[in-house]
């Protein structure tokens, strides 16, 4: 019996430029994905993701790797950081001024345990949401006590009282190097940065890896760099190919070799309320961030084993 990346392939050709071509392989990949086994971390794994540089798909790499490794079995908490709360719109979470939020976490009001809501859409996936209500926050905390470890304090002590076991917790992060951002990283133990394939992208890299590195030197020595993720690629470009190769030049064991590309798709699926992993699942957009998810998940006991040792040197 024909498969369906064959049929397509008999109907628009072989040719390797064409969208027949295209199609057919996306099907190809689709169908490899659909057998996949994705393999839970032996521990929960706190991921934040963040670049200071707008518009390089921060966002969209948050929600969609926690809906494809949702979808793929795993249990996932989304903690939206960014005021904008573009994470809680791609979630259909509610989110509105005055709505409870990770504003009222950090500023100690309400626990995450009555903040975080279901995303309807995936089972075992919760979201901590976000409103506008946070964009103050930064200058209200300013003057607390330990005011880069409340998102952390929060976070251990909603973990030690459920009874809910997490495999992945998603901090997704504004677009600045602000208090938000470095409480993110002092809660976590993993930064996942997401790179534009353009010429700018190692640029901006460089002033994110210098701030990590200040935050592991005065406020979080366990923070590792686990992961990059080249997103908006466009493979008929020299100059996607080349970006792409220059960042795995200079991090050889962190750059995904899976590659997000440009596509419409990804960006629309929000504002349906929706993640491009259920708003258009055999897309080459959904496509490619399930793969990402898949070498995410398979490199857990690396990872693991790497924070594990870093751990253990203080």
């Amino acid at each position: 019996m024909e498969s369906a990346a064959d049929t397509i392939k008999r109907i628009f050709g072989d040719s390797q430029r064409s969208l027949g071509a295209e199609m057919s392989e996306t099907t190809s990949r689709y169908e490899r994905l659909r057998n996949a086994s994705f393999p839970q971390p032996a521990s929960t794994r706190f991921i934040a993701v963040a670049n200071q540089k707008g518009g390089v798909g921060k966002t969209s790499t948050t929600v969609n790797i926690a809906a494809a490794l949702a979808q793929a079995g795993s249990h996932v908490l989304v903690i939206d950081m960014d005021p904008q709360g573009n994470a809680s719109t791609a979630f259909g979470i509610r989110h509105s001024s005055g709505d409870s939020s990770v504003y009222d976490v950090l500023e100690g009001r309400l626990d995450i345990s009555e903040v975080k809501q279901p995303c309807e859409a995936f089972d075992g996936l919760e979201v901590v949401p976000s409103s506008i209500d946070l964009s103050g926050a930064e200058l209200e905390v300013a003057s607390m006590e330990e005011r880069t470890y409340l998102l952390k304090h929060a976070l251990e002590r909603f973990l030690a009282r459920s009874d809910e076991h997490f495999d992945y917790v998603f901090v997704d992060c504004p677009p600045s190097l602000g208090l938000l951002v470095i409480n993110a990283m002092c809660a976590v133990n993993e930064m996942l940065i997401p790179i534009q394939a353009e010429y700018y992208a190692l640029e901006g890299l460089g002033q994110l890896i210098n701030t990590i590195g200040l935050v592991q030197e005065h406020y979080n020595p366990d923070l590792l760099v686990s992961t990059m993720l080249v997103t908006m690629f466009d493979r008929r470009t020299l100059l996607s190919r080349e970006v792409f190769e220059e960042v795995k030049k200079h991090y050889p064991n962190i750059v995904l070799e899976t590659t997000i590309p440009r596509t419409v798709k990804i960006s629309e699926a929000p504002s349906f309320g929706q993640t491009v992993i259920g708003y258009d699942p055999r897309g080459i957009g959904a496509v490619a961030y399930v793969e990402a998810a898949l070498e995410i998940a398979r490199r857990s006991p690396s990872v693991l084993a790497a924070i594990e040792s870093k751990q253990g040197e203080h």
